[in-house]
């Protein structure tokens, strides 16, 4: 039988699904194999943002190197803690004021992944600096159908004053593309799914009047292809396009269930009613796009910095961002970390999911490099030094995990991006405020 292309797409009407790894496809090795010839896993990287700081206390590790164990925050991720890195001293120069006054969560975010001082602003004249995601996807473009994805689980303005007089974009946008090009994040489950998969917008309505799933119109090409595959390529067809399927239903679902109630408005229709729902049909949309190599770059906003969003189904009925103003208030601090915590699970959730996911002798998880963190450390002190920053996965085999790393005091954060870009092996020699890449992640 001849080798599958790695870009083979199932088409059909207004539709186009890509395929997981086939054994059809040949050989699959990790990166640091290449030097000897052997067909690379794809290395992907993706990057979860939470707002507001942490309560450090509970979140760093007082052990280094492999002998730390999980503090109180991070243990829902005792299952792949043997495929963590967390990462202490790490600073955002650029989220400090630097001269512009107040504004320390719209700076958060947006130099998060630029690394470069955002211009205050609540007009058009808005400016930062390129992020590492669209760096990558520049140099990506050509690999995947689509050259990055942008998504988040809470809506937010692209205009007006939402921090100290800067404008709104800052606070709610992780991603972008050119100084001053922010890419806004799309949270509604079913649009994100139709980028992925989905043709123009008169398909779509054709597939929505007729309820038919996305499967459905591949179907043919789907059966044809089958007709030429082993017994254990069939299987992981099964299980790939089952999870499309069930994706296909928990969004249909949601669009059924009342919007809630939130200051900032009901929310978009297709949106699940509950948070940890929609965070949870997100980090399962994360693993679909890179199981059918859609996209290898994926930001995740989980909350926009300073969001006063309340936690009332784990006790905390008060706003994060009050709360995260605790004045050292031993009650609100942990509330804070029940909030934290909410958060790590969701991340756990994903990081279990692409371990489950199998690709070639290894899975998802091996093969990716997963970031996750804030651009604030403390939430009531609004410092930007000794971040919360924790890597996951094995990025192709480049990265030695299970271990706690300390770097000296003010070590740029952007440092870690650019050696995140040479295990994709993008060379720049600087992004944003970087002065070198990391020692020590590979062992």
């Amino acid at each position: 039988m001849n080798t599958l292309s790695r870009r083979t797409l199932l088409k059909g009407i207004g539709a186009a699904v890509a395929l997981p790894w086939l054994e059809a496809m040949g050989p699959i090795a990790s990166w640091a194999a290449q030097v000897k010839g052997t067909a690379p896993a794809p290395n992907r990287m993706a990057f979860l943002y939470v707002p507001n700081g942490i309560n450090m206390a509970d979140w760093t590790p007082t052990g280094v190197g492999s002998d730390f164990e999980l503090t109180p925050i991070l243990s829902p991720l005792a299952p792949v803690k043997d495929k963590l890195l967390v990462l202490t001293g790490l600073t955002a120069d650029k989220a400090r004021a630097n001269g512009d006054g107040g504004g320390d969560h719209a700076r958060a975010l947006s130099a998060f992944l630029t690394g470069s001082q955002p211009r205050k602003t609540d007009g058009t004249d808005i400016r930062a600096g390129v992020s590492i995601d669209q760096v990558a996807a520049a140099r990506l473009a050509d690999a995947t159908r689509l050259p990055s994805l942008e998504i988040g689980a809470e809506a937010g303005a692209m205009a007006g004053n939402c921090d100290s007089g800067y404008s709104c974009v800052y606070s709610s946008t992780m991603s972008w593309k050119s100084a001053t090009q922010p890419l806004p994040k799309e949270v509604n489950p079913k649009l994100v799914f139709e980028r992925m998969f989905g043709g123009p917008d008169k398909d779509r309505v054709k597939r929505d009047a007729t309820r038919k799933s996305i499967l459905d119109f591949v179907r043919e090409d789907a059966g044809d292809l089958t007709r030429q595959l082993g017994t254990a390529d069939r299987r992981k067809m099964d299980e790939y396009f089952a999870s499309i399927r069930d994706i296909e239903l928990r969004i249909e679902r949601a669009t059924k269930l009342p919007p809630i109630k939130t200051p900032e408005g009901p929310r978009p229709t297709g949106i699940p009613a509950k948070y940890e729902d929609h965070l949870k049909l997100m980090a399962d949309l994360m693993v679909l796009a890179f199981q059918a190599d859609v996209t290898r770059v994926i930001t995740f906003v989980m909350a926009n910095e300073g969001s006063n969003r309340p936690y009332p189904f784990i006790g905390v009925s008060e706003g994060h961002h009050d709360l995260s103003h605790h004045g050292n208030d031993l009650k609100k601090k942990a509330k804070i970390k029940e909030i934290n915590t909410f958060h790590v699970k969701q991340l756990a959730y994903l990081l279990a999911k692409l371990k489950e996911t199998k690709e070639g002798s290894g899975n998802l998880l091996d093969n990716s490099m997963i970031v996750y963190g804030s651009g604030n450390s403390d939430g009531n002190a609004h410092n930007h030094d000794d971040l919360p920053i924790l890597l996951a996965g094995g990025g192709c085999g480049t990265l030695k995990t299970g271990r706690h790393l300390k770097y000296a005091k003010e070590t740029p954060l952007n440092n870690l991006w650019l050696s995140l870009l040479d295990r994709i092996q993008i060379k720049v020699d600087r992004l944003g405020d970087s002065t070198g890449t990391l020692s020590g992640l590979e062992g």
